[in-house]
C-alpha cells in the first residue's frame, strides 16, 4: 500500500474545514495540532460512507469496538482483552475524566509526568482534582524515584499516565510500566493509563499496554483509534479496567457511554479490523518522516535539540539556543509564518520548547523547517 503520508497536496489540504487548517491565516504553514495530513483509510472510507447512505445515524450499540480493539490488541501486542471489562467514552480524555472521578475525591492529587499533553492540566483542575508535577528526566524517561515520593503522599490518589508520551514520543518499557505499577499497589495509588498512542509506535520501539502487565490489576486504560487513523472528529473511545478495577468500572453511569458517536464507533471499528495494512504504510511514512526531520534540523537549525521518541507523529523541540524568547512558537508564527504548539502549556519543562507535528508529506515538512530556519535570520 502507498504511503498515505504522500498522497495529498498542499491546495487539497487547505480545503479542509477542520481546526487544523482554519484556525491560522491561509499563508500559515500549520505544523501543531494532532491532525495529520492523510486521506482515509479505504475502509473507514467505505464503512462511513455506508452508513450515511443507509441513514445510518443513529446512537451507538453494542460491543463490536470493544471485540475489533480485543482482536487489535491480541495481534499487535499480545495483550489479551476482556470486552466485558471495557465500557464505550465519549473519547479518550472524557473517558480518563470518569475513571479518576471512579477513585479519586475533590481535592486530592493526581500525578502527571511533564511536559505533557496540555489538557491533563486543564482536565485535572476542572475535575476540583489537584495537578502534582512529577517531570520526566533529562532523557524524557520515567523518574521513579521521584514517583515513588510522589505516591508517598497521602493526599495523591491517582496517577494519569501518557503512554507513549506526548509530546516526547516515549515509550515506557515493561520494567518502568512494571515499577509504576508496584509503586501504586504499595502507596493504594490508582493509574489510569491514556494510550491514545499506542498504534503510533516506530521502529524497532515495542508497546507495552500497562493493563498487559500482571501487576497492574487495579489500574485503568483508555484507548481509541482516533490518533492512528486520524479519526479526531468522529469521537468514540474504550475504557479498559484491570481484573481488580472492574467493580469500580461496574459503577460507571451508564450515561456516559451515550456521548461517543456512533459514526465514531463504526469507523474506530473498521479501522481496527480492516485498517491495518493503511497503518503500516503510515508507520513506514512517518519513520521516513523523522529521519527527514532529524536531516532538515542538522542542516538547518543545528542549535536545535531533538531526541526523537518511539512513537507518535509528534517532535518536542528544544529552541532555546535560537533565543526567540519566552514563547518561541510565537516567533515562528510571526516571522516564518509556520504554526507550532507552544511549550508554555505542557508544564514544568515546556518553556523554550515547540511541538512539532511531522505527520504531513515530505515536502511540507522541508518547507516547516525551512520557515523556521528562515525565522531566525
Amino acid at each position: 500500500m502507498d504511503d498515505p503520508l504522500q498522497q495529498l497536496s498542499l491546495d487539497e489540504l487547505r480545503g479542509r474545514s477542520s481546526k487544523k487548517w482554519r484556525a491560522y491565516d491561509e499563508d500559515v504553514l500549520p505544523m501543531w495540532v494532532a491532525e495529520m495530513d492523510v486521506p482515509l483509510a479505504p475502509a473507514i472510507v467505505a464503512t462511513l460512507t455506508d452508513a450515511v447512505t443507509r441513514g445510518d445515524t443513529g446512537y451507538a450499540h453494542g460491543r463490536e469496538y470493544a471485540r475489533a480493539l480485543a482482536g487489535f490488541a491480541e495481534k499487535r501486542w499480545g495483550w489479551t482483552v476482556d470486552p466485558a471489562r471495557t465500557v464505550l467514552v465519549p473519547d479518550v480524555m472524557l473517558g480518563v475524566v470518569e475513571m479518576l472521578k471512579l477513585v479519586t475525591r475533590a481535592g486530592e492529587g493526581v500525578v502527571i509526568n511533564a511536559p505533557v499533553y496540555p489538557p491533563f492540566h486543564g482536565f485535572i483542575g476542572h475535575l476540583d482534582r489537584q495537578v502534582v508535577e512529577v517531570p520526566l528526566d533529562a532523557g524524557h524517561r520515567l523518574d521513579l524515584d521521584a514517583l515513588e515520593a510522589a505516591f508517598a503522599d497521602e493526599w495523591v490518589s491517582a496517577f494519569l499516565l501518557c503512554s507513549p508520551h506526548n509530546p516526547t514520543g516515549t515509550v515506557h518499557t515493561a520494567h518502568e510500566l512494571r515499577v509504576v505499577a508496584e509503586l501504586a499497589d504499595r502507596h493504594h495509588v490508582r493509574v489510569v493509563s491514556d494510550e491514545i498512542h499506542a498504534p503510533l509506535v516506530l521502529g524497532d520501539a515495542r508497546f507495552v499496554p500497562y493493563l498487559s502487565l500482571p501487576e497492574a490489576t487495579t489500574g485503568f486504560a483508555v484507548l481509541s483509534a482516533s490518533k492512528a487513523w486520524n479519526l479526531a472528529g468522529v469521537k468514540a473511545a474504550l475504557a479498559v479496567a484491570g481484573e481488580r478495577a472492574a467493580a469500580d468500572l461496574a459503577r460507571l453511569p451508564d450515561e456516559v457511554s451515550h456521548g461517543a458517536s456512533h459514526l465514531g464507533v463504526l469507523s474506530h471499528t473498521a479501522a481496527l479490523r480492516e485498517g491495518v495494512e493503511w497503518l503500516d504504510a503510515l508507520l513506514v511514512g512517518l519513520e521516513r518522516n523523522r529521519r527527514l526531520l532529524v536531516e532538515r534540523l542538522a542542516a538547518e537549525l543545528p542549535e536545535v535539540g531533538y531526541r526523537p521518541g518511539g512513537a507518535t507523529y509528534l517532535a518536542w523541540l528544544d529552541v532555546r539556543g535560537l533565543e526567540l524568547g519566552e514563547d518561541p512558537a510565537a516567533a515562528f508564527l510571526a516571522r516564518g509564518r509556520v504554526a507550532l504548539s507552544s511549550g508554555k502549556g505542557f508544564g514544568e519543562g515546556g518553556a523554550g520548547h515547540v511541538r512539532l507535528n511531522f505527520g504531513t508529506t515530505p515536502e511540507l515538512l522541508r518547507e516547516g523547517i525551512r520557515r523556521m530556519a528562515a525565522s531566525c535570520r
